[in-house]
């Protein structure tokens, strides 16, 4: 599965993890995807696409 989402094509983005000596070792920040069964208005059938929770709580503000 991969690690990106459905909807908005986000994927994982690049970082460093400072300590408390200010070492920065590299690091991912993954997207929190979620697995979500949608239903879709074209197709007149439930779809399960993975999506991040950023666009599932815009999914509930528009009331699809």
């Amino acid at each position: 599965m991969s690690k990106i989402c459905k909807i908005s094509n986000k994927k994982a983005n690049n970082g460093y993890s400072v300590s408390h000596s200010h070492l920065r070792t590299k690091k991912k920040q993954h997207v929190n995807l979620q697995t979500k069964k949608i239903w879709s208005i074209r197709q007149k059938r439930w779809l399960k696409i993975t999506v991040s929770t950023k666009i599932i709580k815009s999914l509930h503000k528009i009331k699809l």
